[in-house]
């Protein structure tokens, strides 16, 4: 019937959150438009290499006329509080892919555990977007 292709993300910097996608993520840009017709308003998507049907949109916090200043300025606190999206992220093999992030500059706030659905680590991206980095046990990952 349908498919999810995008998952939208407030960043408080498209600039910043590209970097921090693509250099410590290692995601692949997907679209970066600039469309001076609607302000400027600029397209920003990444997403994993090995997963070309999906894509994150690194999406500004916006403004008028989308949202008035007050709210706005609410989300953009929130956001600093650490208040964000969720994005969970399977891997094979947890520990590894957690040091190999840790040596990019991910900082995590989660180490990998061994849990009841299998080995689960912690980070946020600098605008507090929490993800997950999970190596799912058989029988979760069967149920997918």
């Amino acid at each position: 019937m349908f498919k999810i292709a995008n998952y939208q993300l407030f960043v408080q910097d498209q600039d910043e959150a590209l970097a921090f996608y693509t250099q410590k993520l290692q995601m692949e840009v997907r679209s970066d438009v600039t469309v001076p017709e609607l302000g400027n308003f600029r397209w920003l998507t990444v997403g994993p290499r090995d997963q070309p049907e999906i894509s994150l949109v690194l999406m500004a916090v916006p403004g008028e006329p989308m949202l008035d200043k007050e709210t706005s300025a609410q989300l953009r606190a929130l956001m600093d509080k650490g208040v964000g999206s969720a994005v969970f992220l399977t891997t094979d093999d947890c520990q590894a892919a957690y040091e190999e992030l840790s040596a990019r500059g991910v900082e995590f706030q989660e180490k990998p555990e061994d849990r009841l659905y299998g080995i689960d680590a912690g980070f946020r991206d600098p605008f507090g977007n929490v993800f997950r980095l999970t190596q799912l046990k058989d029988q979760w990952e069967q149920g997918r």
